[in-house]
């Protein structure tokens, strides 16, 4: 657990009780602060009294003394509107700040590599954090990714923090101490919370936001990174390596075909390895986590040849293109961390024939942008909330099928598979929604199609019953 010195006996404020908040308030009661914490949900209500914790509606008490509060990231603190906390606070002028600011004030002296993006930056911490170990580094990985910041190990000068850090996040760090920053791309998600897409990329850009030493590993191959590219350029504390899969580059990493290459600006660069190497890193768009993640870990000093080692063995990461099993030819493939259409196109690029199943709670532009990938479809199965607007996208483009939840949509896309017999033919859940509607979280959506799938595999007489 990391720890704070110097705050004892401060008063601090956590608002929101999920794993991010309890790390939070356990790590300030560690440090001897005086901790207040509060939930809009009664039931952690109690379950934080019954742990020892002060409980009081951070909304109602005097806050006038205390040092901050500490907001989970999930929790609405400008649009579409701020919890009432959130507002009694800055009237009483409390900063309102996230964990990751106390670990950057509890650690100075450690390394810290912040990932952020749209899509791909799950698999890019993973595998910037693989790489690390595998070279021999001190390393801890989380954030966004899974594991609280504050429920880290305490690392020296010799350690490297690995840091997803989502648009909600990087708006609650007050003084950004990134060494490394990586930023891979932008397309819309949470507009709502952002007031729109200029707010959301604004939010992104708070990743380079600093006035201290900082190398930026920014993807060039959309528009709106392009131009946060050209306002990092304005500051002379920011050292630029430049990624792209779709052209050259001066400074920076870079595929061309199927190979990958990295140049310094200062030298003609060279070849680094085939992307065919890197089993567990499918398509253009892992091409472009494989590039930030060799500039990235270039940046704190690992030499080439540990890098690609570190990519050839990176084993993937779990509901992002993860294959869960092959049963007579039909390969199963858990994408259920594709929460929006975007992301949700990068896996269709990877595959032919494929038996999609789709559905939850849609985001804003359902399914559009998706159509070049048609061709590649066999047939969806949709489940969930957008099963009629999914269906209305797919009607006259592929054939589809209503399937209303996921034991259906996968008892139905294996036998239809099984049936047409197609060759590469993928079952292949990358569902373009949010989980809500029937799960807790992607994780546990993901979960679940992996027990399906397996125990398709141990049961031929129960796959024999759903073909006929």
């Amino acid at each position: 657990m990391i720890t704070l010195s110097g705050i004892e006996g401060q008063k601090y404020a956590v608002l929101g009780l999920g794993k991010t908040g309890l790390a939070t308030a356990a790590s300030l009661r560690a440090s001897k602060a005086h901790v207040v914490v509060w939930d809009d949900g009664p039931d952690t209500r109690v379950e934080a009294l019954h742990a020892g914790y002060e409980v009081a509606d951070l909304s109602q008490i005097n806050l006038e003394g205390f040092a901050a509060l500490l907001l989970s990231p999930g929790i609405p603190h400008t649009h579409p509107k701020p919890h009432p906390a959130v507002m009694h606070a800055r009237a009483t002028q409390v900063p309102v700040i996230g964990d990751v600011e106390l670990l950057f004030r509890a650690c100075p002296e450690a390394t810290t590599i912040g990932i952020t993006g749209t899509n791909g930056k799950s698999t890019t911490t993973a595998l910037i954090g693989h790489i690390l170990a595998s070279a021999g580094r001190k390393v801890q990985v989380g954030g966004n990714l899974g594991t609280p910041v504050l429920s880290f190990e305490p690392l020296g000068k010799d350690g490297v923090y690995v840091l997803e850090l989502s648009s909600y996040q990087l708006e609650l760090i007050q003084h950004n101490r990134l060494n490394v920053s990586v930023l891979l791309n932008i397309t819309p998600d949470h507009i709502e919370r952002h007031g729109g897409m200029q707010g959301y990329i604004d939010a992104k850009a708070r990743i380079f936001e600093t006035d201290a030493p900082q190398v930026l590993v920014i993807g060039s191959d959309d528009l709106e990174t392009r131009a946060l590219m050209i306002r990092a350029r304005q500051k002379k504390n920011i050292r630029i390596e430049e990624i792209s899969v779709q052209h050259p580059v001066a400074q920076g990493v870079m595929t061309a075909g199927q190979q990958i290459f990295a140049y310094t600006g200062e030298e003609e660069g060279g070849l680094v390895a085939s992307l065919s190497a890197f089993k567990s890193l499918p398509g253009k768009h892992n091409a472009q986590n494989a590039c930030a993640a060799f500039a990235a870990c270039r940046a704190v000093g690992i030499p080439t040849k540990q890098i690609v080692e570190g990519l050839k063995t990176f084993p993937g990461l779990a509901h992002r293109q993860q294959l869960i099993t092959e049963i007579d030819g039909v390969r199963f493939i858990n994408d259920s961390k594709a929460t929006n259409a975007d992301a949700a196109g990068k896996a269709l690029a990877c595959y032919d024939n494929i038996y999609w199943i789709i559905g939850g709670r849609s985001k804003e532009g359902g399914l559009n942008g998706l159509e070049e990938f048609t061709p590649r479809i066999r047939q969806a199965f949709i489940i969930g909330e957008a099963s009629e607007s999914f269906g209305r996208w797919c009607e006259g483009k592929i054939p589809y099928t209503q399937c209303g939840t996921l034991d259906v949509a996968i008892e139905k896309a294996a036998a239809t598979a099984w049936q047409q017999k197609k060759p590469g033919a993928v079952v292949l859940l990358s569902p373009a929604c949010a989980s809500w509607d029937q799960f807790a979280n992607f994780e546990e959506r993901g979960r679940i199609f992996g027990e399906l799938a397996q125990s398709l595999s141990s049961a031929k007489a129960y796959r024999t019953a759903i073909i006929r």
